[in-house]
């Protein structure tokens, strides 16, 4: 198992306190081994990718429908080794049968229309007694996370689903119950080992902060370079910046608001991730 320090090393710098905790996740469920072949589906930027690169020397295959988002995955980690980045539907994944000692799904099924037959693919091509490891936004997600969502829904049974004030709705088709993803996965073939729920005490409209403005400008070279470098999710050996760096102290208070969340929250509490470990049974 991957050290919890060598994991808080690399989110460090982390604005998204929910990431932080689905990275703790992924680690603790898929357990890398140089010996893996690990898939990544979909893997956007490549940020799993280049900390399970950190960390071990497993083969990593990254996929993704986005040709934009995988040239930006190349930039990222390209140049990398031991790292394959294709781009792939996740309802036909160009693998043969059995070929993964572990997949992670983190926040793809919500932006599937069937997320069963999407399951079912990663079933496919995971080897028998494989784990994999899944992680979406919960229906019953804190107020602060998302306040304008929050309140749209409660007042006019409606949100908003693209643009900056999008929050934990953007692009979504759906966002999930424990008993919706748990129903998924074995509607799917697979056996649920674990179920978690995180990340309830958030920073007001820390979602659109993140992704609805920070974000953009990041990509967009639009922040001084100090700022940058702090926010780069990629760069983990880096020095730290001082503390009176904008982004710095941004992510003091954010880490405040954290102090008290855990990794297992109890049931019926509302948070912004739910997570599913889940095995193909031996037999298959």
């Amino acid at each position: 198992m991957v050290d919890k320090d060598i994991i808080r090393y690399m989110t460090r710098n982390e604005a998204d306190m929910a990431f932080k905790k689905r990275v703790e996740t992924v680690f603790e469920w898929v357990e890398p081994r140089d010996d893996m072949t690990i898939l990544d589906m979909p893997c956007g930027r490549g940020f799993y990718l280049n900390m399970l690169r950190y960390v071990s020397k497993a083969r990593l295959v990254g996929a993704d429908l986005d040709a934009e988002v995988i040239e930006k995955a190349r930039r990222n980690i390209g140049h990398l080794p031991g790292i394959s980045l294709v781009r792939a539907n996740i309802y036909d994944l160009p693998f043969p049968d059995g070929t993964f000692d572990a997949v992670i799904l983190s926040e793809v099924l919500e932006h599937i229309d069937d997320d069963v037959g999407g399951l079912k693919e990663a079933l496919r091509v995971l080897k028998p007694g494989a784990w994999r490891s899944i992680t979406v936004p919960h229906a019953n997600y804190p107020f602060w996370w998302d306040p304008i969502n929050k309140t749209l829904e409660s007042v006019f049974k409606t949100h908003i689903q693209h643009g900056p004030f999008a929050g934990i709705w953007a692009n979504h088709v759906r966002l999930y119950t424990p008993e919706q993803l748990r129903s998924a996965a074995i509607g799917a073939g697979f056996e649920v080992e674990r179920e978690r729920a995180f990340t309830h005490h958030s920073f007001p409209f820390i979602h659109n902060l993140v992704y609805g403005f920070g974000k953009p400008l990041l990509e967009r070279g639009a922040l001084p370079k100090a700022m940058a470098q702090t926010a780069d999710r990629t760069q983990f050996d880096q020095p730290d910046a001082p503390w009176y760096n904008p982004i710095r102290m941004g992510l003091a208070a954010f880490n405040w608001f954290d102090r008290g969340n855990v990794l297992d929250e109890p049931p019926g509490r509302s948070t912004v991730n739910l997570a599913l470990k889940a095995r193909k049974p031996p037999t298959s």
